[in-house]
């Protein structure tokens, strides 16, 4: 009696063992069961990404990196001096070093990227799909497009109050947006550096856009210093007039000088508020699409959902059995 109670305890027990490695087993059995849809499936998404990707645009990166330049690279430190002899004077505005907040801000204003595109006629070249180089004029597509921004450009409501907004061709607000997407302006505080990135299609094209916002930028600051000064030389000769103290007038042709001095330095100067450390080349790699680590990706996640496919049609198909038992 006692023997074939503990036979039948070994027979539970290996019963048991044999259903724990069945279940152990099992996801191994089911994969190996659909092996032919998880190649299937995995092979068929790798070949459409690589096709997808093969139709994507090669991108390029121009950069230049600036560092705004201190006090004592203004001109021998025209602006600490001025200040000193200045004083409590009232109707003087003191020159100044941009930092490179400033800089930043100034680099990002629509007002400066406006004069860029406008200065450059930049509409052609941010959208090329859209320009007829031959006819010189803008492609008019009236029909079925796929082109996001010709998508984009049609559902906006179109406003005749706006001059040149139709909405059939790109408009400078168009421009604006197109500079935010393509244009970075990164700021490093520990280093004091100032890097401008463009992405465009053309490498050529990037590397002159990161010019066109080194000499833009170049001439307003520029153009801000002389405004400047020629506002404090003004002041300074009526002051000049109206005092009769051979002191004070010799203190004053001191700073009317250094507002001639900022003045000129300003304008031949060719870099009166930044340096420029890196200047913008044209590039010879592309940075996107990596195409290589899109296969990579896609091969991944391809076997990963064939995977949890293949467990969900197994459950489905157990459901349906035990429905038609």
């Amino acid at each position: 009696m006692r023997g074939a109670c503990y036979k039948h305890m070994d027979d539970e027990n290996t019963f048991s063992h044999n259903r724990g490695q069945t279940n152990i087993f099992l996801p191994w059995r089911i994969i190996k069961k659909r092996r032919k849809f998880i190649s299937i499936f995995v092979s068929a998404v790798v070949v459409l990404t690589v096709m997808m990707s093969l139709f994507l645009t090669d991108i390029y990166e121009a950069r230049t990196i600036i560092m705004p330049v201190t006090p004592n690279e203004t001109g021998g430190g025209i602006s600490s001096s001025f200040m000193q002899q200045v004083g409590g004077m009232t109707g003087i505005a003191v020159p100044e070093s941009a930092s490179s907040a400033e800089i930043v801000t100034l680099l990002k204003s629509i007002g400066l990227r406006e004069a860029i595109i406008t200065k450059h006629n930049l509409l052609p070249v941010l959208f090329p799909d859209e320009w007829d180089k031959k006819a010189k004029t803008w492609r008019i597509n009236e029909g079925f497009t796929l082109d996001p921004s010709l998508i984009a450009r049609k559902l906006r409501p179109v406003d005749k109050k706006i001059p040149g907004h139709d909405g059939n061709v790109p408009a400078i607000w168009d421009g604006l947006r197109e500079l935010d997407k393509t244009v970075a302006v990164i700021s490093n505080t520990k280093e004091k550096t100032i890097t401008i990135s463009v992405e465009s299609y053309d490498p050529v094209v990037a590397a002159q856009i990161a010019g066109y916002f080194l000499s833009a930028l170049n001439e307003y600051m520029s153009g801000e210093a002389k405004r400047v000064a020629m506002i404090n030389r003004k002041y300074l000769e009526e002051q000049l007039l109206q005092t009769a103290d051979p002191y004070i007038k010799q203190k004053l042709y001191n700073m009317i000088a250094q507002q001639l001095e900022t003045s000129m330095m300003a304008e031949v100067k060719e870099n009166f508020a930044f340096k420029i450390l890196d200047r913008p080349k044209v590039p010879d790699k592309k940075i996107k699409p990596k195409r290589a680590l899109m296969v990579m990706l896609s091969l991944v996640a391809s076997l990963l959902l064939s995977v949890f496919l293949v467990f969900f049609l197994e459950y489905l198909e157990k459901v349906k059995t035990q429905k038609i038992e």
